[in-house]
């Protein structure tokens, strides 16, 4: 494994960590917070946001206008039965999600969650520096490389390994600043 896979092995690892985190709800209405729904369409799971458009008419709701109104029903089951924890209201046409302030527990589950999250980014950015630290290793003793310059890709390997940890570490502070904020 190259310095530059491993890099853009490591930055992809940041933005499934962002991504994870804008599922976790912060007390604003977001799209995002859908993203992990899946609705069963037609015998097959899929995700809500290729069923239907889903908007942010104001800050404390989500409305959910299906491209089919036949499978407004079934949009409705898959929501409840998620864990986002909002309950569907349907009004045969749009489904409308309020999103209710949260609660100081509920923040706290929130923060827990979203340092479980960053924890696995962590984890993969770790791993993939462990590949390319072997990858390293099998070059030098294959005397493909000296050892000077495996010394040096470990230096250079360590040094993106704290980049891209501090970059979800900021993440993380992001994350727990906006759902801890009243």
């Amino acid at each position: 494994m190259k310095l530059a896979e491993a890099e853009t092995s490591m930055q992809k690892t940041v933005e499934a960590t962002q991504r994870a985190f804008n599922t976790i709800r912060t007390g604003r209405a977001n799209p995002s917070l859908l993203d992990r729904v899946m609705v069963e369409y037609y015998g097959s799971p899929t995700p809500l946001k290729s069923l239907a458009n889903i908007s942010t008419p104001d800050a404390s709701t989500i409305t959910i206008q299906p491209f089919d109104r036949s499978s407004l029903n079934l949009i409705e089951k898959a929501i409840s039965l998620s864990d986002v924890g909002l309950t569907p209201n349907n009004d045969g046409s749009t489904i409308r999600l309020n999103i209710p302030p949260l609660t100081s527990d509920r923040r706290k589950e929130f923060v827990k969650l979203s340092a479980k999250y960053a924890e696995e980014g962590r984890v993969g950015i770790r791993n993939i520096r462990r590949d390319a630290l072997d990858s390293t290793r099998k070059q030098e003793k294959n005397s493909e490389i000296s050892e000077d310059e495996a010394r040096d890709q470990q230096e250079t390997l360590q040094k993106l390994t704290n980049k891209y940890t501090a970059k979800i570490d900021e993440l993380l502070a992001e994350k727990e600043k906006e759902i801890t904020t009243v």
